[in-house]
């Protein structure tokens, strides 16, 4: 892998496939609960489909995080509060997203997800490669766009079967 200073910095090809096709195969259930909100709403799913987009950002949002806590582990970075906090405040703000649900709870995941881009790009950018900054952009931005969707039509279809 490259380092963020390197020309790869806006490509993924120092990430292995395997890793890469993971990434984006995790973007699925995203696309899967879009569906069931969009399609599905007249059909008993739009509960499931804003469930699935909820559960499954929690659980990436926390895998994301995860990376930071895995590199104190092995020694590469230090337990400064910076690591501590940027590695398990995405999991109690995963936790709050599922206990709010809905919309409420989509939005907290899309700041959450968003914020926690920054602050990596912010605050570790020089000790991570460029190579996974370029895929982490890539993943929290599709991330990001399916959630703003599944709110939108799931704000939508809840609007709709109001009226």
């Amino acid at each position: 892998m490259t380092t963020h200073s390197d020309q790869a910095s806006t490509r993924w090809d120092g990430v292995g496939y395997g890793a890469r096709l993971a990434g984006f195969l995790g973007l699925a259930p995203f696309g899967l609960a879009l569906l069931c909100v969009t399609w599905g709403a007249g059909h008993g799913y739009l509960d499931i489909g804003r469930q699935l987009a909820i559960a499954w950002g929690a659980v990436i949002l926390t895998f994301v995080a995860a990376v930071h806590w895995g590199l104190a582990l092995a020694g590469r970075w230090q337990w400064s509060l910076s690591t501590i906090v940027g590695s398990t405040l995405p999991s109690v703000v995963g936790a709050l997203a599922v206990l709010l649900g809905g919309e409420r709870g989509l939005a907290l995941l899309i700041a959450g997800f968003g914020l926690f881009w920054l602050f990596e790009h912010r605050t570790h950018a020089e000790h991570l490669p460029g190579d996974y900054l370029a895929l982490r952009r890539a993943l929290t931005l599709g991330v990001c766009t399916l959630l703003v969707l599944v709110a939108f039509a799931s704000a939508e279809a809840t609007a709709g079967s109001i009226q």
